[in-house]
């Protein structure tokens, strides 16, 4: 029997010992030539040269396609049994990959390790610090094939889409009247459920949208952020200042 001397392991053979200090000694004696990356066994390089030669030796049965591992194949194999085999401990949800139970579990813990390093804003998944990271670059990745107007997310480009095609997936179950965005559903649901989630914190008076909340604070700061071009006369509101402008019009 074979012991580690940094973490006293047990191993039935020296080489398996040899192999197993690499974790402790950083050393990588396997690299690719296609590429450059090392590996600290000869095994994980023949799995990732894989990738350059296209192979992908483990077929599902169900269907067609083909992995470079056995795991990935297992994991996907999944798709077609249900099986979810992790488990939440706090909610008890359940999933299919472990990567997406430990995704889950930072919606109970708050845990968001993936910092941006231009603000500093934390995200609790990586695929959420690329999308946001966006807003710094400037990227916009996603174009629309009717106008060429362009987004950061993939679901923005989706929504205006709908501009084209004029889908409203979205319909209000008490009368009917459908949307091409949630969140214009939900705004719209508050007339028949008289929800005023918008507080005002000098006076407390409610508001069904955010919109009128903040119309409604001005009167509070004085703001009056719309000017008339022809006398300079300044409103609080939009509808204000159009209903002035017509005296200018003659109307």
């Amino acid at each position: 029997m074979y012991f580690c001397t940094d973490c006293e392991k047990k191993f039935t053979t020296s080489k398996a010992m040899a192999v197993h200090q690499r974790v402790h000694t950083g050393e990588k004696p396997y690299s690719c030539s296609d590429c450059g990356n090392s590996f600290s066994r000869l095994g994980d390089l023949k799995i990732h040269e894989r990738i350059h030669s296209g192979e992908k030796p483990y077929s599902c049965s169900n269907c067609v396609k083909c992995f470079t591992t056995s795991g990935k194949l297992k994991v996907h194999q999944r798709t077609h049994t249900g099986e979810k085999p992790y488990s939440c401990s706090d909610c008890r949800a359940s999933f299919s990959q472990l990567s997406h139970l430990k995704q889950h579990e930072r919606i109970h813990t708050g845990e968001k390790p993936y910092s941006c390093s231009d603000c500093r804003k934390t995200f609790s998944q990586s695929s959420h610090l690329k999308q946001h990271e966006r807003i710094h670059t400037g990227e916009k990745s996603y174009s629309c094939s009717d106008c060429g107007k362009c987004f950061i997310t993939s679901s923005e480009l989706k929504v205006h889409q709908r501009t084209h095609t004029g889908e409203k997936p979205y319909f209000c179950s008490d009368c009917r009247v459908s949307f091409s965005q949630l969140g214009n559903l939900k705004q719209h649901e508050r007339i028949h459920t008289g929800e005023k989630p918008y507080s005002c914190s000098d006076c407390g008076a409610n508001f069904s949208q955010p919109c009128n909340l903040k119309n409604h604070e001005r009167i509070h700061t004085g703001e009056k952020p719309y000017s008339c071009s022809d006398c300079r006369k300044s409103f609080s509101q939009m509808g204000h200042l159009k209903r002035h402008q017509s005296i200018h019009k003659g109307e």
